[in-house]
């Protein structure tokens, strides 16, 4: 068999060009979409400012150890030079194995899951049964769109203060509960009652988010699958398991996600409920983390900065494994 060789290449017929360099692939991108990359300039600029400047000064800070002792600082017209040295990762060893390493990281890991898990649970079940009830055609919809939407349009200092303020001792619930004689509990004292009013309170600024990006779920979803399912005597509960959440997956798996995320880094709700120092056993890892760089002295940046280190690294491995099971459930749905 006799295959044709072209001379001035030396290729033959069906063979792929050589592919270009790294260099030459970039310098061709830019040449061809230069305004898109001047476009987004300005953006990656400031990012690199306002977040990859202190992502990488903390994570240098986390191989120090750092404190307000040994930071650089100015007192009056005298400037102390910092002090403090590179230890490696031993903070990380320290947060993680060492003999305190329970009560300042484990257990409040677990309360953070815990806390993620419940609340993110508790926005999806009652924002997405709100949902459904206002995706019926329903008499006054719109004014209970507008008032269930309420909590999230306040701002969130306002809401933390107004539930700090009926769960306080003699506050507006529990004298609603001494009415009925049932006990009152200790909302800001007691550990198990603390955790239990903040993940009231985040469920209360949550599930608007929640309920609105399922409405809009709901509404997307063609009403001719509803009309199909009834005419072949489903159920209610089975146009709901295998029409609704079917529907649903792509904004459910969005919400979710972003629940996680935010939950997991609620900082504003625990803090204003509890203060910077109250609920030690209620604090979640992010609000721990400031709690060690500005709560206490000497305040510690390093072992602050590790969390904040963590916080990402476990975000980041979550979202990585999450996606990757989204992306295997929907090959096999295909």
């Amino acid at each position: 068999m006799t295959v044709a060789i072209d001379r001035a290449t030396g290729n033959r017929p069906g063979d792929r060009a050589p592919r270009p360099g790294l260099g030459q692939r970039i310098r061709y991108g830019f040449q061809k979409h230069w305004y898109a990359y001047a476009m987004i300039a300005p953006v990656v600029v400031v990012l690199g400012v306002i977040v990859g400047y202190p992502l990488l000064r903390g994570l240098y800070l986390t191989l120090t150890d750092a404190n307000s002792l040994n930071s650089a600082r100015t007192i009056g017209v005298n400037h102390i030079d910092a002090t403090y040295k590179f230890i490696g990762i031993d903070n990380y060893k320290d947060i993680l194995f060492g003999p305190l390493s329970y009560d300042r990281f484990w257990s409040h890991f677990l309360w953070t899951v815990f806390w993620t898990v419940a609340c993110v649970a508790l926005h999806y079940t009652i924002g997405l049964g709100l949902a459904l009830m206002l995706n019926q055609k329903l008499r006054g919809r719109t004014f209970y769109r507008l008032m269930l939407v309420v909590p999230w349009a306040v701002p969130t200092f306002v809401t933390v203060f107004s539930w700090r303020i009926m769960l306080a001792d003699s506050g507006a619930l529990n004298q609603f509960l001494g009415s009925l004689h049932l006990p009152q509990p200790q909302w800001l004292e007691d550990t198990f009652w603390q955790r239990f009013a903040a993940i009231m309170v985040n469920t209360w600024c949550g599930v608007p988010f929640m309920m609105l990006s399922l409405l809009g779920g709901l509404q997307s979803i063609d009403s001719t699958l509803y009309e199909a399912a009834e005419m072949d005597g489903a159920s209610a509960w089975q146009q709901f398991r295998h029409v609704t959440l079917p529907g649903l997956r792509s904004v459910s798996s969005t919400v979710v996600l972003l629940g996680i995320i935010w939950t997991f880094n609620q900082f504003a709700i625990i803090f204003l409920l509890f203060g910077p120092t109250g609920a030690p056993d209620a604090q979640i890892l992010v609000t721990w983390a400031y709690y060690l760089g500005f709560g206490q002295q000497p305040r510690d940046f390093a072992q602050s900065a590790a969390y904040g280190v963590l916080l990402l690294s476990i975000l980041t491995v979550f979202t990585s494994f999450y996606f990757r099971w989204l992306k295997r459930n929907d090959q096999l749905a295909a």
